[in-house]
């Protein structure tokens, strides 16, 4: 059932399976023939008593043989019956009948659901009870001898009881802990169990009840058990969508209906219960890691708990569904899942008495531990809240309350059902009439009380006026009983509408929070074949834009949710409605929305965090009670099927199934050997196989009816009827086309053959080198951009917030891989601790010779020799770094620091491949199958990553703002022909996107310095300057080099100008604008590749002055000067129309290469007069001086007054600020000051009113030639229209560019 076994295509639509409400009965139990076999895969501990072992259990017997299209899974099947194996019990033992569900999810994902009765039979066979004794015998001989060898005696779980003061308590563990074949009835547990197709829990317990009830009743049942089973497994049809259905048990009718298609889907898993378990709180933050695909592990002792929670969690996803491993009961031979680098959610049966401690995990740094038993949960580090949580829990917290649960969760609650229900088993049992209760023996309703089946169903049963043969109790009950027969119903009914209400509350979530995904779906392929081809290629889904239409609070959970593969599965299924019929969750979804959008009449495009509370709540369960109420189809009861009673033909079928008022034919005597199927209480008979192999024959027209429901269940097969693919070849498409690793998200629960683990594990070893390489690709897609684009890879547009989820998941694939076989583990994450193994072996080396030092980049030579030490390259070195930083707190939080500096430093590959190369400790820690160990994958693997050293990551420095990081910089005079020692007391202040670290002096005549301060982020502008003291004081400074000294990111600040007075533009300060570095591995990657190099992040090349142009190089013409200016304004309007995050720096964009000033500098010198006048430097700063000396001694006259008044305030504006730079307590040279003159006009918005004022200014004529583009009406007016373009945008310039400067 988990093998290859698909749904069934069109053609198998004639199986009568295909609409049956159930599939399979199954028979679990003690072989007599093979005896007591140890159960070595559970991993048992021999220390124990015999009666605490567990021993392998057998299917004894199912029916039919097989279907088809839902092949029987013994091993699979008999894991789930009974996950603990055979258990033992004597007559001083609670021998309680329990309940519990499984679920067997295929290969490609389908699902079949369990039902089990485990109850306890007497064991008859000799052979068996001497086996105990002798095991008994040889138990208590070793545990004489280990008592009386040590007294600290590891005593067994239920000796640790006993007083240890007490000093006959040895002779009391002999007593109690023991089995004497004489004295002693010996009882072993066996299963009934149904396998159905959808989850009818509630109507599958009760007539598994009832089977239990007949066998351990005094008086034998009406008919046959086969009578029973045969009528369940052939004449009970699947109640069709939207429809109720009555079947019969032992006894009584069951009841039991499906919603409708544009219902939310079946679920008959009681809420409250996973609610009372974990809390709401709890469940809340588990809903979110399942969302988040997480590794969920459920930890409980009761199987029927794992499953609550599993099923309650799953069910609430909608319209998303869990696209990984799911195992909610992991059968204790199948520990090894654990080790699964998959998202999974899966649950472990505790053992009694141990604790979480001693639980050891094979990965911790991404999982979601839930000890349900404990009302506890662990959760990952890096964890979103969901959107509006607080609002959310408060509203989920009026639906409990209304209910009468209180939302902290109760475990009380479930226990005491648990107690009570089990009480009620028993006194059927001991019930001398049948299992049929009278007036005056046990009443139903104490009965009723603890067990919400049953309750369930005399509600039922009176609603829908069905009078239970000889239980007729009304006619004497007391009137308490009455009040709790009234109880029950309500409790019934309540239940029903809580689990209505809970899930409307998270379907609401989701509407509102998706009401708008349609606008964001990329609809590209023509066709569905075209589309499966090219599916991994293709982006589904235009993210970008979707977040940045979202609320804030809400995107960095949402920035992780839609790289799910659930949620692009919803979108695939989105696409694929196109051509083929809609997914059902996806079909209810969307006329949900449709609703929203007619009562809410909201702009699609508005995007609110307020939050909106679900109004359909009092509708939600009205269709539900409807259906309950006036039961639709009425199943055959099980009736004699010998050849002279009446049969059973196709046509009875068909009217029952068509009309409603008809009554339901009685179970049947099969046709039966004589002597079989004889009754003995408390045995489940062995049934006779070959009455119960095959049903009646010739339903095709029932089957045709509900053919239709079925047909979904393979869209595969359904497919290749439209596309006319070959199946093989469309299976491919489909599995190629679910991305990620979704080909190995179900492991085979049947066959535990080494060589079969082996394959499991080669599947999970393929799908990590895959996902490897698709999160590779995404990332440097993403990041590449414009170069991208123009390979045809979509648009250049990546969030700063979809960056940060994309890493994170790298981070977790990398911890995912490094869990992958681990033979012991240490510690929370795997990665962290093979490093911290790695770097003690290095230190012992270095200890005993120095090792050799990696090759970092070249000394970064310049023109006067002056250079940047040489950075080492050293993986412990890059580990140290990490454990200086006292933020980081746990080893899980150490590991994601290292990816994110090692990636920022395009190191990531080299470093692993350098972790990887030392193979005696890889073979220390990894089992032969881990990932790690084999070598062709592994290499491929670090050939991904070393592809993402094509783009630059600032993921170490944008996320650790607050560490302290050491800074290394470096003044690089021209010495050719400056002083080589100056006299005056240089110093310097180093500015980031983050902050600046003040004004630092500088040693005399050292060139060369480090210093520490908090991390500046990447640098943009240096201020340089000296106070101009002694007789050199004069200083042509190249450029300066400052480096971050963890991250190695090396930026370049070009001057090429002089500092002092009486040269140059007199300037003793200077503002330099930086550019980032490329990196050695950089230039070698562009010698390698022909692709131009990445552009840098921002380009910031050197800023030439006016003054060095002129002589040297060709001037700029007229149109390349224009060209310049509308550039350097275009990129200042983009700047501004990225998301706030992601725009970088505007110093650049204003004073950098190719910046606003350069620009308007470029125009300001066009057709400016010889820069010397008597050999002396004539500067753009002395044509603003004579500006404003002229509008401050004339007052100019014009025609209308509105002009008069607009100039004059312009004047003023112009005069003002000129002043205030010129006044300001700074040495800036001339062409520093206008260069803050031109922020300051662009921040304030007054740069399009001095333009024209200066150009009519007579100084102009004096210093400017007449072909100079100032002088020219046009162009003047041509670059005010430009400036005006920058005005609507609020423009903060950085401190160090205007300091001092008071306007």
């Amino acid at each position: 059932m988990s093998g290859s076994g698909a749904a069934p295509g069109p053609g198998s639509g004639s199986s009568p399976a295909a609409c049956r409400f159930a599939h399979y009965f199954v028979l679990c139990g003690i072989d007599a023939d093979s005896g007591l076999e140890p159960d070595e895969l559970a991993g048992e501990n021999f220390d124990q008593s015999p009666l605490r072992r567990t021993f392998k259990s057998k299917v004894l017997a199912h029916y039919p043989q097989n279907i088809e299209w839902n092949p029987f899974d013994q091993d699979a099947v008999n894991m789930l019956c009974m996950p603990k194996g055979l258990s033992f019990r004597t007559q001083t033992d609670s021998r309680d009948p329990q309940f519990h569900s499984f679920i067997i999810t295929r290969e490609d994902g389908s699902r079949t659901y369990g039902f089990v009765l485990t109850f306890y039979e007497e064991v008859t066979s000799k052979q068996i009870c001497t086996a105990m004794q002798t095991l008994y015998q040889m138990h208590n001989a070793e545990h004489y001898s280990s008592v009386y060898a040590s007294s600290s005696c590891s005593m067994d779980s239920l000796a640790s009881s006993i007083d240890e003061g007490d000093t006959t308590s040895l002779l009391k563990l002999q007593r109690y802990n023991s089995y004497d074949i004489s004295r002693d009835t010996l009882y072993v547990s066996k299963s009934i169990c149904l396998i159905t197709p959808l989850p009818f829990m509630q109507a599958c317990k009760k007539f598994l009840i009832q089977l239990y009830m007949a066998v351990t009743s005094q008086q034998p049942p009406p008919l046959p058990l086969e009578s029973y089973i045969h009528n369940i497994l052939y004449e009970v049809p699947l109640p069709p969508p939207g429809r109720s259905l009555k079947f019969y048990g032992v006894y009584e009718p069951v009841i039991c209906q499906r919603p409708g298609p544009n219902e939310l889907p079946l679920s008959d898993y009681p809420l409250r219960e996973a609610f009372e378990l974990l809390g709401l709180e709890n469940l809340v933050q588990v809903f979110t890691c399942v969302l988040l695909e997480m590794q969920i592990l459920l930890y409980s002792q009761d199987y029927q708990r794992l499953m609550t929670v599993a099923e309650g969690i799953t069910t609430l996803l909608f319209p998303f569904q869990w696209q990984h491993v799911y195992v909610p009961i992991l059968p204790a031979s199948l520990l090894h899942f654990l080790d699964a680098p998959v998202p999974y959610l899966m649950g472990l049966q505790s053992k009694e008495g141990t604790d979480r401690s001693k639980l050891e995990l094979p990965q911790e740094a991404n999982l979601c531990f839930v000890d349900i038993d404990n009302h506890f949960i662990e959760l990952p580090e890096e964890f979103p809240q969901f959107p509006n949580k607080v609002d959310f829990i408060q509203e989920l917290s009026e639906v409990l309350l209304q209910f009468g649960i209180p939302p902290e969760g109760s475990l009380d609650c479930s226990e005491s059902a648990t107690k009570l229900k089990n009480l009620v088993l028993k006194d059927l049992v001991n019930d001398k009439k049948n299992g049929n209760v009278s007036a005056n023996s046990i009443s139903m309703y104490e009965l009723l009380k603890g067990n919400e089946t049953i309750a369930r169903l005399q509600a039922l049963a009176k609603r829908t006026g069905v009078t239970v043969e000889k239980m007729d109790l009304s006619a004497s009950l007391g009137e308490k009983e009455k009040d709790l027969k009234l109880h029950c119903e309500e409790a019934e009914l309540r239940d029903y509408q809580l689990n209505v209400q809970l899930r409307e509350v998270f379907a609401n979530r989701f509407t509102q929070m998706f009401a708008d995904y349609e606008a964001f779906v990329i609809q590209t392929a023509q066709d569905m074949e075209s589309w499966l081809t090219n599916r991994e290629q293709m982006q589904n889904f235009d993210k970008a834009s979707f977040l940045s239409d979202q609320p804030e609070p809400y995107l960095p959970f949402l920035s992780r949710f839609i790289e799910t593969q659930m949620f692009a599965t919803f979108i695939d299924n989105k696409i694929m409605s196109q051509w083929e019929e809609k997914d059902s969750l996806l079909r209810v979804f969307d006329s949900r929305i449709e609703k929203i959008r007619l009562y809410n009449v909201r702009a699609p495009t508005l995007r609110t965090s307020i939050y909106q509370k679900c109004s359909t709540l009092k509708e939600a369960g009205e269709l539900s009670r409807q259906r309950l109420s006036a039961v639709d189809i009425v199943a055959p009861e099980p009736h004699d099927f010998c050849a002279e009673r009446q049969q059973v033909d196709t046509q009875s079928i068909e009217q029952r199934l068509t009309k409603m008022d008809h009554t339901a034919i009685h179970p049947h005597l099969l046709d039966m050997k004589i002597g079989q199927g004889k009754y003995e209480q408390g045995f489940f008979p062995k049934l006779q196989s070959d009455v119960l192999a095959t049903g009646p024959t010739n339903n095709n027209r029932w089957v045709s009816r509900s053919a239709t429901a079925q047909r979904r269940k393979d869209r595969l097969r359904q497919h290749s009827e439209h596309v006319g693919l070959d199946n093989d070849l469309r299976e491919k498409y489909m599995q190629e086309a679910r991305s990620l690793g979704k080909n190995l998200r179900q492991p085979k629960l049947s066959d535990l053959s080494p060589a079969v683990i082996a394959q499991t594990n080669w599947k999970f070893v393929e799908g990590l080198l895959k996902e490897c390489r698709m999160k590779t690709k995404r990332m440097l897609v993403e990041k590449m951009g414009h170069e991208a684009v123009e390979l045809g890879h979509g648009e250049a547009n990546i969030t700063g917030l979809e960056e940060n989820t994309l890493i994170a998941s790298l981070c977790d694939l990398l911890e995912r891989i490094w869990s992958h076989g681990l033979q012991v583990k240490q510690g929370k994450s795997a990665l962290w601790s093979h490093l911290i193994q790695f770097q003690d072996r290095e230190e012992k080396q270095e200890h005993l010779a120095e090792s050799p030092v990696a090759l970092g980049p070249e000394r970064r030579k310049s023109d006067s020799g002056v250079m940047l030490p040489t950075l080492r390259v050293s993986l412990i070195q890059d580990m140290r770094h990490i454990q200086n930083m006292s933020e980081i707190k746990t080893d899980v939080g150490r590991a994601r620091a290292w990816i994110r500096l090692s990636l920022e430093k395009k190191l990531l590959s080299q470093h692993l491949k350098q972790l990887l190369s030392n193979q005696p400790l890889t073979k220390k820690l990894y089992k032969r199958y881990a990932f790690l160990r084999c070598e062709e994958e592994r290499e491929q693997f670090l050939y991904h990553l070393l592809s993402l050293n094509a783009v630059d990551y600032f993921c170490f420095t944008s996320v650790f703002t607050t560490i302290m990081i050491p800074y290394r910089s470096v003044i690089i005079p021209i010495k050719k022909l400056s002083n080589a020692i100056i006299t005056s007391n240089p110093w310097i202040c180093v500015s980031g996107e983050l902050g600046d670290t003040g004004v630092m002096q500088i040693p005399k005549n050292l060139l060369e310095m480090t210093f520490e301060c908090q991390n500046l982020g990447k640098l943009t502008t240096v201020q340089i300057g000296h106070d101009n003291s002694g007789l050199l004081a004069k200083w042509l400074v190249d450029c300066v080099m400052v480096r971050n000294e963890i991250t190695g990111h090396t930026y370049r600040f070009p001057c090429g100008r002089w500092l002092g007075k009486g040269i140059d533009d007199g300037s003793l300060e200077r503002i330099l604008i930086g550019e980032l570095m490329a990196s050695a591995a950089d230039e070698d990657l562009v010698k390698q590749c022909r692709t131009p190099p990445q552009q840098k992040s921002p380009t910031t090349a050197r800023r030439l002055s006016i003054t060095s142009l002129t002589g040297k190089t060709t001037k700029p013409n007229a149109g390349q000067i224009q060209e310049g200016i509308g550039e350097a304004v275009n990129n200042i309007v983009k700047h501004f129309h990225k998301p706030e995050k992601e725009r970088g720096s505007l110093t650049v964009l204003l004073c950098g290469e190719n910046g606003l000033v350069a620009a308007l500098e470029q125009v300001f010198h066009h057709g400016f007069k010889s820069a010397r006048i008597f050999h002396k430097n004539v500067f753009i700063w002395d044509f603003i001086e004579r500006a404003v000396a002229y509008f401050e001694t004339t007052d100019q006259i014009l025609d209308n007054e509105d002009d008069v008044l607009i100039q004059k305030s312009s004047c003023r504006s112009f005069c003002h600020y000129v002043n205030a730079i010129n006044t300001a307590p700074r040495n800036i040279g001339k062409d520093g000051k206008f260069q803050i003159l031109v922020c300051l006009g662009t921040r304030d918005r007054l740069l399009p009113q001095w333009i024209p004022l200066l150009a009519e200014c007579p100084a102009i004529t004096r210093m400017y030639e007449e072909s100079a583009l100032l002088r020219d009406r046009m162009t003047v007016n041509s670059l005010i229209r430009i400036l005006q373009t920058i005005q609507d945008f609020t423009i903060v310039l950085e401190g160090s560019l205007i300091k001092g400067v008071d306007v």
